[in-house]
């Protein structure tokens, strides 16, 4: 084999992303919202929903099956999630109230959110961590965690970050929170849960098209995990032109879906030419779809039935996800402001070392809002 043919296969192969996982945190404490609780708490684990607390039921309950079963290596888990969150709940009240008079909101509906969290790759051991807040859907402060400082979106958010920049000690917390705790905590829940989390479901592949101009969509859902490839091939060669790739999304029974765009008029004379492409981390063969105008599912194809199923599974994701994207994107703005629930939040008791020393320093950051 020539240096040319080895290039051209080099070329030609198309990397599926290692394994990473995340360690996520949302909250939201809210005023005047209509039927929704006026905190609320959620953990991910790798975009999976793995433990919820509201202040409707004022108990922080697993919402995964294999979850539920973590109990085994902690008894009083959710126990002490429930305490964290209660605590939680207080001082992210007192901080929304506090944002209310600082942006001179004396009624009316208010959000204030924040988004915490880590991820870890296991094939580097790389590790990443954030941190925001936000307050009425809009950025209010972030932690820059290569710096270590922080930085304001809003001039009432001013004052806050020069106190926090200055505290040395809750830095040093921070530091330890995110290099430490967070990616030992996420490490725990990712081997409990091994069985689940390294497992391997292959998509079902769909090719989409509303209309015969229309660009052929290659419609891959139900896979796992997220490290996924999902591309066009025309004689063996990768797409690049005429291809638009869509966002990667969950569904909701914890898997995947994604699709890529072809923009092409299927005619005899090119379908035979052009493939979709499925790759997933840890299994060594391709899926592949070959374009054919036959399989093309449209508006117009004798099989409505089947369309129909399709088009209703997938609109009904679309809400859900919808849905979620406008919580995520809220509590994603709302990052940390000092507040003290983070920093514990669903912590192993044994690993939670120092709880004196943590619960002084939480305690100083309690008021920083007011």
């Amino acid at each position: 084999m020539n240096m040319l043919v080895l290039s051209m296969l080099i070329v030609q192969i198309h990397p599926v992303v290692p394994v990473t996982y995340s360690l996520k945190y949302f909250h939201t404490a809210s005023s005047q919202v209509t039927n929704f609780p006026d905190y609320v708490g959620v953990a991910y684990l790798d975009d999976i929903e793995i433990g919820h607390y509201d202040s409707n039921t004022k108990k922080a309950e697993a919402k995964q099956e294999w979850m539920k079963n973590f109990t085994t290596v902690d008894p009083e888990h959710f126990k002490w999630q429930t305490h964290l969150n209660i605590h939680n709940e207080v001082k992210d009240k007192e901080d929304l109230e506090s944002l209310q008079k600082r942006f001179n909101h004396t009624e009316g509906l208010h959000i204030y959110q924040r988004m915490y969290g880590c991820e870890w790759n296991d094939e580097t051991d790389e590790i990443n961590s954030w941190e925001q807040s936000s307050y009425d859907g809009e950025d209010f402060l972030a932690l820059d965690t290569k710096t270590w400082t922080w930085i304001a979106a809003k001039p009432q958010a001013v004052p806050m970050k020069h106190k926090l920049d200055h505290d040395r000690n809750y830095i040093e917390y921070l530091k330890s929170y995110y290099t430490g705790t967070c990616v030992d905590n996420l490490k725990k829940y990712v081997n409990f849960g091994k069985d689940v989390l390294m497992r391997t479901e292959l998509p079902e592949v769909f090719l989409l098209q509303k209309t015969p101009s229309s660009p052929v969509s290659c419609f891959a859902t139900g896979f796992y995990p997220s490290s996924a490839a999902l591309f066009w091939r025309k004689d063996g060669k990768d797409l690049q032109e005429n291809v638009v790739h869509g966002e990667m999304l969950p569904n909701p029974d914890g898997t995947f879906q994604m699709t890529v765009d072809l923009k092409l008029e299927v005619t005899a004379e090119v379908e035979s030419k052009y493939e979709c492409v499925f790759q997933l981390s840890g299994v060594k063969e391709d899926l592949v779809t070959k374009l054919e105008r036959r399989s093309i599912l449209n508006n117009a194809s004798d099989e409505d039935n089947v369309w129909v199923t399709v088009g209703a599974t997938v609109a009904a994701v679309a809400v859900i996800l919808a849905i979620i994207v406008v919580v995520a994107v809220r509590h994603k703005n709302k990052k940390g402001e000092g507040h003290t629930s983070f920093f514990v939040s669903w912590c192993f008791p044994p690993g939670c070392k120092g709880a004196d020393k943590h619960s002084k320093i939480l305690k100083e950051r309690a008021h920083t809002l007011t």
